[in-house]
């Protein structure tokens, strides 16, 4: 899917900065304008954040969906903007952005360039870093890992999460019935995750050790069991093909940070046409703020219709701020 830029800048209407659910949504509402876009992403796959940690977990509270998984929300997506050719340029991170006469010339870290009349930032919060525990740092990669991409790796497989929120009890809901064994740790005895969802937890076929943690990990080249301290100081050796680490996840804006967009609270600030205090740069998803926003995925396919709105009439001078109606788009331009 990623596009090779030649050697001279990619010359597009919008660039889009991230390609997580909001960006592609951005992606096909660009289209939908007659802009044409590039799609920048540090992730080797688009989908962003869903489709790196959550493909497997169904969500409830997108529109028109009574549920749908992170993967086959992705593939929608990628699908609705795919008539339209967006151009992908992923596995690069943006690190630079400056004016280029009345355009804006976006840079990445591995040269490629883009040439573009306006910008989307639909980065979320930026890079993301699992936080981590030290006794698994040698194994990362080695049967330790931060998110569970494909339940169906973990077939007949010793499973331990470490964590108390709703991805440490979610992954051992879904991987119970799969796993040869799932024991979920957390150092508390009260979880963080739903209440409904932790009353499953505890009939489900789950070992649950609280006021316990993992304080060593052994195994001869891979992963092969897990020492758990409890809580009244014994030390268990738990069989371990995978631990789980859902201890969530530290968040920097990284070189966004000093493009010059104005911050609050290491979020972007936006006006109410998702406009950053750069001209022709807007700002939509987790990544931006504005008093009263409300951090769903639903918010952000509001905000990207928004901005890219404005910017056609931007881009477009002359051209209505309204879009129209989907229902009179080309047949050949819908996809089956």
């Amino acid at each position: 899917m990623t596009s090779e830029p030649g050697n001279g800048p990619t010359d597009v209407d919008l660039a889009i900065v991230g390609a997580g659910p909001t960006g592609l949504y951005g992606a096909y509402y660009a289209g939908f304008r007659g802009l044409s876009t590039a799609v920048v992403d540090a992730l080797t796959e688009p989908g962003g954040q869903v489709a790196a940690m959550y493909p497997e977990k169904l969500l409830y509270d997108i529109a028109a969906h009574p549920a749908v998984t992170g993967r086959e929300l992705v593939d929608n997506l990628v699908r609705q903007a795919a008539p339209f050719e967006p151009r992908y340029l992923l596995g690069r991170t943006a690190t630079t952005l400056v004016a280029d006469g009345p355009r804006w010339m976006l840079g990445t870290d591995r040269g490629a360039r883009i040439r573009a009349g306006a910008v989307l930032v639909a980065a979320g919060l930026g890079k993301v870093t699992p936080r981590t525990l030290p006794c698994a740092v040698p194994y990362e990669g080695r049967g330790v890992v931060y998110h569970v991409p494909r339940l169906e790796e973990h077939r007949g497989r010793d499973v331990v999460i470490v964590g108390g929120g709703d991805s440490a009890v979610d992954w051992a809901l879904a991987l119970a019935p799969i796993a040869r064994s799932v024991t979920l740790v957390h150092r508390r005895a009260a979880f963080r995750a739903h209440e409904h969802s932790v009353r499953q937890l505890y009939a489900a076929p789950v070992r649950v050790l609280t006021d316990a943690q993992p304080v060593a990990c052994h195994g001869a080249g891979r992963l092969a069991s897990v020492d758990i301290r409890t809580e009244h100081g014994d030390t268990l050796n738990l069989p371990a093909h995978t631990l789980i680490t859902a201890l969530g996840f530290t968040t920097n804006l990284g070189p966004l940070a000093g493009w010059g967009m104005e911050l609050a609270y290491r979020q972007i600030l936006v006006d109410a046409a998702m406009r950053t205090s750069l001209p022709g740069v807007y700002a939509v998803g987790d990544g931006c703020t504005y008093p009263g926003r409300v951090p769903l995925i639903s918010v952000g396919f509001g905000e990207a219709a928004t901005a890219v709105n404005h910017a056609a009439v931007a881009l477009r001078p002359g051209a209505r701020l309204a879009p129209g109606h989907s229902s009179d788009t080309h047949p050949e331009l819908v996809p089956a």
